[in-house]
């Protein structure tokens, strides 16, 4: 069990602290106060294939409207895994949205011809959010981050990202590939949970949010064993993690190991531990359990 640091990308929108990454795009390190193994890369800890990618974003202003590839098509053309991923809203300012996939259904042609004309806003699907929201975007959803949201990212570590679109700044956009990978969803497939109910699970992780406001216990072992799931592959490597929602308190392992943690701390831990939370007094701990 051991906190980890994070690699820092600063953007022209604002940052994003990638605190669970083995990507070589941006490791992660063991912190540097963790006996034998602080400063160390991740990848030499828990593997250079650890299937995650774990960030805190940061976004002042909006970013670019992207897509990603789903595993098909990323591994033909970029050699990569594809790119799901979800947003667990951490803070958000007053009348804050995120675009969420398209507001009806277009053709490439359609799509193609409104980025030509600067006119793609008006197939864009405006969604308002709030602090402690949940969004699950699925590789081939139209998506963007909107200014004044501070988000919780779990993804497939993949560091793919196709620009559809960028308001008129002038970066690369990726509009064929964009094109290529778009997934035909209805807009009312797409739900944001207002709030989180706590708990979610895809193929490529599962989420359990948790509120200790007495000592309490995770073992992530018996839980997989009492629900009978499919493993995913980050269980399959036998490291899972730990990211503080919110609080402080105190993480004890089952051979008495104690790390305190405070809010956006992020923990690695094996899947085997048995790991005893310690809510500081008055104080409740909320913990996203991330397998």
């Amino acid at each position: 069990m051991f906190k980890t640091e994070a690699f820092v990308s600063e953007k022209i929108w604002g940052y994003e602290r990638w605190i669970l990454s083995t990507h070589k795009a941006g490791e992660a390190l063991a912190a540097k106060s963790t006996e034998f193994i602080g400063g160390k890369k991740l990848s030499s800890i828990i593997g250079a294939d650890y299937p995650l990618l774990v960030k805190v974003i940061q976004a002042d202003e909006t970013l670019s409207v992207q897509v990603h590839p789903d595993d098909e098509y990323a591994r033909i053309h970029e050699n990569s895994a594809g790119k799901t991923e979800c947003w667990y809203i951490l803070d958000a300012k007053e009348g804050a949205s995120l675009i969420y996939g398209l507001n009806g259904i277009y053709s490439r042609e359609e799509l193609k011809q409104a980025i030509e004309n600067q006119t793609l806003d008006g197939c864009l699907r405006s969604v308002p959010v709030s602090k402690g929201d949940f969004v699950f975007i699925p590789a081939g959803t139209v998506h963007a981050i909107q200014g004044g949201l501070r988000l919780l990212e779990i993804q497939q570590s993949s560091d793919i990202t196709y620009r559809l679109y960028d308001w008129g700044r002038p970066r690369e956009i990726h509009v064929e590939k964009s094109l290529d990978v778009i997934k035909p969803v209805p807009p009312d497939s797409l739900n944001a949970e207002h709030p989180f109910s706590g708990a979610f699970s895809c193929p490529y992780f599962n989420l359990e949010k948790y509120d200790y406001t007495v000592r309490g216990s995770i073992c992530f072992a018996k839980k997989a064993a009492s629900q009978q799931q499919e493993p995913t592959p980050a269980m399959k490597t036998s490291w899972l993690s730990l990211f503080v929602v919110s609080g402080a308190g105190t993480l004890e392992s089952n051979t008495g190991e104690r790390i305190s943690v405070k809010a956006e701390d992020c923990i690695i831990v094996g899947s085997e531990e048995k790991i005893a939370v310690i809510p500081d007094s008055g104080s409740t701990l909320s913990l996203m359990h991330i397998s």
